[in-house]
């Protein structure tokens, strides 16, 4: 079939890795180098290699010692870390002849041509514990493996997410082989994907693109996985970090590897010493930047050099360094003052420097002249303002400087400044570019919108104005501590948010938005106060609508606070845990009341909503609400539709004056919710027109008869998934509003088709999870008033089902798809306790692929599912009567198809064989048993020697096939 998985994906990727520089070796080439299906190494291969690599340390008896460490790594992601840290030349191996430790290397990083690449397909890994696990396509570096590949079908609308399932298999029922391999890759032909292994959220599977390319097939897999850039993904872009205690593991997305390898060869170009890497909020800058700093660090053309990372914030700072140090840096330093960071340059210390751009204030200039010194500039924004990026630039005149910046470039001369400081050595002002709207299309953040509170709990639109928006100082504002100190000053505005009644108010107001629409949807909230006390008394105020459990107050504490502001100070363990439990939507809290902590650097995809109740704008506005805009995906694959943002404080009355960015920019960032308004009217308008007319009119049967008919186009239906997708997503947005209330019909009639179609031409969706959370519940309030919901029946497959149909009186299209449901049902989860039922599967499969292609008419899809109908129900009764074990069963059953005589013998024979090998299926040496003893039952029972082999290769690929 066009588009089949073999055929048009996987054969044709290994025929791209072989002509991209790797070593094909077939399955059983590829076993036998491995020992056996317990093999996790090509064992010959990485003796010869790792001895190569280590030459005058490494032979064969401590190569041999290296294959059993790696062998016994944790089969979970430690493992994974351990196993990367041997690949990369981290772990050390001890030389008595010496009397020391050695670095040893599996992997050559820097010449990647020092090293052998092999790549097999059908690699089928087996630890003793069913099921084995079988993987399309399996890359080796050095005989290490290192990428699992699983490609499907084009036609499947549903191929990668199969593939992404198939992967969580196999970390479940391979372990061992997953505690190796670093980096997983799915295709459909149409799209690449990769994401590393041990952490398979959805969220973490990106998009593979080259810029430089043309964005066919061939290309996208030759650049991805050309042996240099495998080596380079799993030396440099590969990072271990440990959050809040809990290790994690990330892969660099393909604009941070661009802009990671940009800023490398800038930091060598003897000729230029700046350059902007302008990457938006949430889209990873800080590994961005500790990736680069590795790479200057580790690569000799750099001549060990000084690398300085300027941040501006002590959490930041903090966050920063924990990951550093899960990275693998040796040679880190915090200067933990003005006088600790002069002391580190004037004594010319190398390797990393991380520092907060205040402690250079007063610095003497010339402090080190030196060229191989390599300056990242978080949020280069504000980091650098004033007299402190004179400091800085003083003090290290010869450096190279590589600004950060998540923000849009303001209007302002202040914000045109940064382009002139960091961005002079290129033509466009910038290095690297990875803009809001090309995050969003990538999947990297998600969309924000926002609304405004009802105007009675707004405050003043003139003391707004006239105390921070219409404010000089306020204008450009970057740094969080500079908001502070207008706020302090800003005495009526603050007075006016803090006001007892309305802070009562507004908290009814949130915990009825957060009940209806928030917690609907699986979702967590930030309340933000004004300042300290204000927290305080939403934690209050809170408390009276929903349970005390649910928020929680998150700020830092001061040495001279009253009491009413200590009682929710939080010990620094005590915050971990409520930072680790915030992010798990299984656990409480739900809301975090905070001001100013958390606004920055804290990463908690599951935050949906952000009720604002802080006068904010310009970068500190942005920084805050991109708080919101991770993406997240939930346990049964529903993910995040947008950020949301709720002002109670009116700054978004006037975007203009709330964030001073181009138009363009201000547009891409966040989006007033009645613009969603306006888009789902028209989404439904369009439903109305195209979708809803095909059931209108008709009763049940009848309308589920026409939409299924409609729906046989492949392509049309494929149109009408993402059509729907869409529209639920900006539902579940928008829900519960009264303006949904005269779209609310159409839109069940439209999420009942859905569910129909996907139900019957997708069988193995589980289209109740694929509905988000709001349009589910909607569809089950309304059950009783379906006229198609309740179309697809499933009958018991028995003696009687024929007869149930007939009766039904039913559309023959429907029928076609009851009949399809119901062997499903029925066959679903038995194959590997009732072998003889697999082919009744995938002919049942096959008829559906025909049916719906327009091979075959309706009637003659019907006829050929109930004669499998008939079969199935033979095989259960004559299962029965005969008495046979559910494998020996499964031969009698495939010999009687077959046409052999006295199949009954036979089968009574394998009885005895699959009872005297229970291991057959795990076992190398008992398959091989158990197949002799089927050639001796097949001759004895009069099989002619020529067909002996054909049958008994059928046979057990069969009763291998159902154990898969």
């Amino acid at each position: 079939m066009l588009g089949g998985e073999r055929a048009a994906v996987q054969n044709p990727f290994i025929r791209y890795a072989v002509e991209a520089g790797w070593t094909y070796l077939p399955p059983d080439e590829a076993l036998r180098l491995r020992g056996g299906e317990s093999g996790l190494l090509l064992r010959s291969v990485f003796i010869e290699r790792v001895q190569r690599l280590n030459p005058g340390f490494v032979d064969v008896s401590r190569a041999e010692d290296l294959i059993r460490r790696l062998e016994r790594v944790l089969p979970r992601i430690e493992g994974n870390l351990d196993a990367w840290e041997y690949l990369k030349g981290l772990k050390t191996v001890f030389v008595p002849e010496e009397k020391r430790e050695r670095n040893v290397r599996l992997m050559e990083a820097r010449d990647w041509q020092a090293n052998a690449f092999h790549v097999t397909d059908e690699l089928r890994f087996d630890n003793g514990v069913p099921p084995a696990i079988r993987q399309d396509i399996a890359f080796f570096i050095n005989g290490v493996p290192v990428l699992v590949v699983e490609t499907k079908s084009a036609t499947k609308p549903e191929g990668i997410a199969e593939a992404l399932d198939q992967i969580r298999d196999y970390h479940r029922d391979g372990p061992e082989l997953m505690a190796l391999m670093q980096v997983a890759a799915l295709t459909h032909l149409v799209r690449f994907y990769y994401g590393p292994t041990w952490n398979l959220s959805r969220k973490n599977l990106f998009n593979w693109k080259e810029e430089s390319a043309a964005p066919d097939f061939e290309t996208l897999v030759k650049t991805f996985i050309h042996p240099q850039r495998i080596v380079r993904v799993i030396s440099d872009f590969i990072l271990f970090t440990r959050r809040d205690d809990e290790l994690t593991k990330v892969i660099l997305r393909p604009h941070q590897m661009r802009a990671a390898e940009r800023v490398v060869r800038r930091a060598a170009d003897a000729k230029k010493r700046r350059g902007l890497v302008w990457h938006t909020q949430g889209s990873g800058k800080t590994y961005t930047m500790i990736t680069v700093a590795k790479r200057l660090i580790e690569e000799p053309v750099f001549e060990n050099p000084t690398v300085l990372m300027l941040v501006d914030r002590n959490e930041l700072e903090t966050q920063l360094f924990g990951n550093l140090a899960a990275c693998g840096i040796e040679h880190c330093e915090v200067a933990g003052s003005k006088r600790g960071l002069r002391r580190l340059l004037a004594q010319d210390r190398r390797g990393l420097i991380v520092s907060m751009i205040h402690k250079f204030d007063d610095i003497p200039a010339d402090l080190n002249k030196r060229h191989n010194i390599f300056v990242l500039v978080d949020e280069a924004h504000r980091t650098t303002s004033g007299d402190l990026g004179n400091y800085l630039m003083g003090a290290l005149p010869n450096a190279t400087y590589i600004g950060f910046t998540g923000t849009p470039i303001d209007k302002t001369a202040y914000g045109r400044g940064t382009f002139k400081v960091f961005g002079t050595d290129d033509p466009q002002g910038y290095l690297d570019k990875y803009g809001i709207a090309e995050s969003i299309e990538d999947g990297t953040t998600v969309p924000l919108h926002y609304t405004l509170a009802p105007n009675e709990l707004r405050v003043d639109r003139d003391v707004l104005d006239r105390e921070f928006l219409d404010l000089a100082a306020a204008e450009g504002l970057s740094d969080p501590d500079e908001l502070e100190k207008i706020l302090e000053r800003a005495v009526t505005l603050k007075t006016m948010l803090k006001k007892p009644e309305r802070v009562v108010a507004v908290a009814a107001y949130i915990a009825e938005h957060f009940r209806d629409v928030v917690e609907p949807m699986g979702y967590k909230a930030f309340v933000v106060g004004v300042d300290r006390e204000a927290c305080a008394m939403y934690k209050d105020a809170l408390d009276e609508h929903l349970p005390a459990e649910y928020s929680c107050v998150v700020y830092s504490p001061g040495h001279n606070d009253r009491p009413e502001l200590r009682r929710y100070h939080l010990a620094e363990d005590a915050e971990k845990q409520v930072r680790k439990a915030f992010r798990k939507p299984d656990q409480l809290p739900k809301i975090l009341i905070v001001t100013e902590k958390l606004l920055t650097g804290f990463d908690a995809p599951i935050l949906y909503c952000m009720y604002l109740d802080k006068p904010m704008r310009d970068h500190v506005l942005l920084q805050a609400i991109a708080r919101v805009n991770r993406p997240y995906e939930d346990e049964h694959g529903r993910t995040k539709p947008a950020g949301f943002v709720l002002d109670f404080v009116g700054i978004f009355e006037k975007l203009e004056k709330a964030l001073a960015f181009d138009s363009k920019d201000v547009s891409a960032v966040i989006q007033d919710i009645d613009i969603l308004k306006v888009r789902f009217a028209e989404l439904m308008e369009y439903a109305r027109g195209e979708h809803l007319p095909l059931a209108a009119g008709k009763s049940g049967d009848k309308a589920a008869e026409a939409v299924l008919e409609h729906f046989r186009d492949e392509e049309v239906r494929h149109e009408f998934y993402g059509f729907f997708k869409h529209t639920s997503a900006v539902y579940e947005i928008l829900s519960p509003d009264p303006f949904l209330r005269p779209y609310l019909e159409d839109y069940e009639r439209l999420a009942e088709m859905y569910q129909l179609v996907r139900s019957a031409y997708d069988p193995g969706v589980i289209v109740d999870r694929e509905i988000l959370r709001k349009t589910a519940l909607l569809v089950q309030k309304h059950t009783e008033t379906s006229d198609i919901g309740e179309a697809l029946e499933v009958y018991p497959i028995d003696k009687d089902t024929l007869d149930r149909i007939a009766a039904s009186q039913k559309p023959d299209t429907v029928k076609v798809f009851n009949l399809l449901k119901s062997l499903q049902e029925a066959i679903g989860g038995k194959i590997a306790g009732a072998p003889y039922l697999l082919s009744i599967g995938e002919r049942a499969e096959r008829i559906a692929e025909e049916y719906e292609q327009r091979q075959i008419t309706t009637q003659e899809a019907l006829r050929r599912l109930e004669a499998l109908v008939r079969e199935f129900t033979e095989a259960e009764r004559d299962r029965a009567e005969r008495g046979l074990p559910p494998e020996a069963f499964a031969v009698y059953w495939e010999l009687r198809q077959a046409g052999v005589s006295d199949p009954q013998a036979v089968a009574e024979a394998m009885a005895k064989a699959f009872s005297d090998h229970p291991y057959w299926a795990m076992s190398e040496q008992q398959e091989r048993a158990v197949r002799t003893e089927l050639y001796k039952a097949l001759l004895a029972a009069g099989a002619t020697t020529g067909n002996v082999a054909e049958i008994a290769q059928r046979i057990m690929t069969v009763m291998l096939r159902s154990r898969r």
